[in-house]
């Protein structure tokens, strides 16, 4: 089966009081109906069966109850990596699916444990470009691993989708994770 990557392009503005597990929930669900709505121009634009289900996933960094999403500039991602330093926080990813046969949805936590850095540490993270458009302004699966002491969790969750859960939701959709390698 081939996966076909498309922005959902949406409003991820946070309602006020919302929690961060019904906030990231109704992203991913957000973003896979939105997506599921434009399937038939999508697919005719990109040559593929509109039937097709839909995946949406989001993912967020919470730490005493503060949700830390992606940073706007430096400055907000020198005081998340400073706010995390020494801490234990939990990485929230939510991922649904929109299909012929309804929607479901599957939220995972993780918790991550950082060391402790300084500020001239997060300031070089920020220099090489990885903090950019990411959750709690690091990634798990670059340079941002050095930062990380240990997890209690989905390694795959905090990287951005949880595949176990993933291939879960999936398989009631029919669409199979283990098949035949082709050519």
């Amino acid at each position: 089966m081939r996966f076909y990557p498309i922005a959902a392009n949406i409003d991820e503005s946070r309602y006020e009081y919302e929690t961060a597990d019904v906030y990231v929930d109704r992203m991913a669900r957000t973003k896979a109906r939105h997506i599921w709505a434009r399937r038939d121009d999508i697919a005719d634009a990109m040559g593929f069966a509109a039937g097709l289900p839909v995946l949406g996933a989001d993912t967020t960094v919470v730490l005493d109850g503060r949700i830390y999403g992606k940073p706007q500039d430096k400055n907000e991602a020198i005081e998340t990596l400073v706010a995390l330093s020494g801490r234990r926080h939990q990485v929230l990813t939510a991922a649904a699916v929109c299909g012929t046969a309804g929607e479901d949805a599957v939220t995972v936590r993780t918790d991550v444990h950082f060391k402790t850095v300084t500020r001239a540490e997060c300031e070089a993270y920020w220099a090489s470009g990885e903090p950019r458009g990411k959750a709690g302004a690091y990634a798990i699966q670059g340079r941002g691993a050095v930062l990380i002491d240990r997890i209690e969790g989905s390694y795959s969750g905090v990287v951005g989708l949880p595949l176990t859960e993933v291939v879960q939701l999936l398989d009631k959709y029919h669409i199979t994770y283990w098949h035949e390698a082709g050519p």
